[in-house]
């Protein structure tokens, strides 16, 4: 279960981060970011983010599930009082792709939280 949070975290951000790095300036307009290099540098971000997150799930451990939980829970944190703020004033379809991404990766955070082992020793942490 510890490496399906991975693989769904990596599963939604790399297709998203290669949406955004080549996003045409038309959609660019569309969905509201002026600036397109600024779509691309976050595109650039989350595919890398998630990237690593497909390869850190072939040997999960403790810094990697921490890495894992921390990004997606920030991430969740960045998008969710925006989404909630601007939830009349977004389009339909981007406030569905924007509760869809923060759901995912909320739940890939919690899936790998309680998947994770809590010592170091499989619970003999401190015992010799």
């Amino acid at each position: 279960m510890l490496r399906a949070a991975f693989w769904m975290t990596a599963l939604l951000l790399v297709p998203l981060g290669l949406l955004l790095y080549f996003l045409p300036g038309s959609a660019a307009q569309l969905i509201g970011i002026s600036p397109l290099w600024l779509a691309r540098a976050s595109g650039g971000l989350l595919l890398a983010w998630g990237l690593f997150q497909l390869f850190a799930g072939a040997q999960p451990d403790g810094a990697k599930v921490g890495g894992l939980v921390t990004g997606n829970l920030l991430t969740v944190a960045t998008l969710l009082p925006a989404l909630l703020k601007l939830q009349t004033s977004l389009p339909p379809s981007l406030r569905l792709v924007l509760w869809v991404v923060v759901g995912w990766l909320g739940l890939a955070a919690l899936l790998a939280l309680f998947a994770a082992p809590l010592g170091g020793r499989g619970g003999e942490a401190g015992v010799r």
